[in-house]
């Protein structure tokens, strides 16, 4: 792990406008997400997390601004290079994307398939290690409607880290769920954070989330239509003067 003095920036956004057509949605935008951070992309119903996160993955194109994957320009590249670079990320969306006509082992095996050439064994063998690690071991079989959907979402999250990927993405990865298994998904993300050394990028806006395990922020400020602040989650709910951050970070319940 870095220093936490000396933070190693993964992804520097710089200058970002985000817009559909001639619609503005956000503009402004510049943060890093530093290596090892579990960075929190955070606001309110309608300000544009989900399009963010798009831009950062390589699936819409910003209006202005640049992204960075180290020194590279993610949007400058030719497509085969962002391809390259994207394939160093996994990703986590909200239903946890799983083919309902596969079992558990089939879906995670799919990006093995794609893009090693691994042999069947080894993909067994690695299919079965990346399920293990998300607590489904012996759920090889199994087809998505089979469990849970909390089960769901930690069969997603194995097939996002099959690749053993540098960044992983999450969008939203505690909707629908109970109490219980969301803060059972907030500790697992915590155990592979540190297991595989990864950077952590979660769009969320559940409180016991952003303050359980966020180390680094950005606030997109709805009303604005740019950012207002980042940083680590806590600091900013201890120190900010932000009426609209504030209220967020505490529902309004001061």
């Amino acid at each position: 792990m870095q220093s936490p003095t000396a933070p190693q920036p993964h992804i520097t956004v710089t200058g970002l406008t985000m817009a559909y057509g001639s619609f503005v949605l956000m503009r402004d935008l510049t943060f890093s997400i530093n290596r090892g951070d579990i960075f929190i992309i955070m606001g309110g119903s309608g300000c544009g997390k989900s399009t963010l996160l798009k831009i950062l993955v390589g699936l819409k194109e910003p209006a202005a601004g640049t992204v960075l994957y180290n020194d590279v320009s993610l949007w400058e590249v030719p497509p085969g290079e962002r391809d390259l670079i994207l394939r160093r990320t996994g990703i986590l969306y909200q239903s946890g994307a799983l083919w309902s006509s596969m079992t558990l082992a089939e879906n995670v095996a799919l990006p093995l398939e794609q893009y090693t050439g691994l042999g069947p064994r080894d993909i067994r063998e690695l299919v079965s290690l990346k399920l293990a690690l998300v607590g489904l071991a012996g759920f090889e079989d199994f087809y998505p409607s089979e469990i849970s959907g909390g089960m769901r979402k930690r069969a997603g999250l194995a097939r996002a880290m099959a690749l053993d990927p540098e960044i992983l993405f999450f969008d939203e990865p505690s909707a629908g769920l109970d109490p219980v298994s969301a803060h059972l998904l907030d500790e697992l993300i915590l155990e592979l954070r540190e297991s595989l050394q990864a950077t952590v990028v979660i769009v969320t806006h559940e409180l016991a989330s952003i303050f359980a395990i966020g180390t680094n922020s950005v606030f997109l400020d709805v009303d604005k239509r740019t950012m207002t602040a980042t940083g680590n989650p806590n600091d900013l709910l201890r120190e900010t003067k932000d009426p609209s951050l504030r209220h967020f970070l505490t529902r309004g319940e001061e």
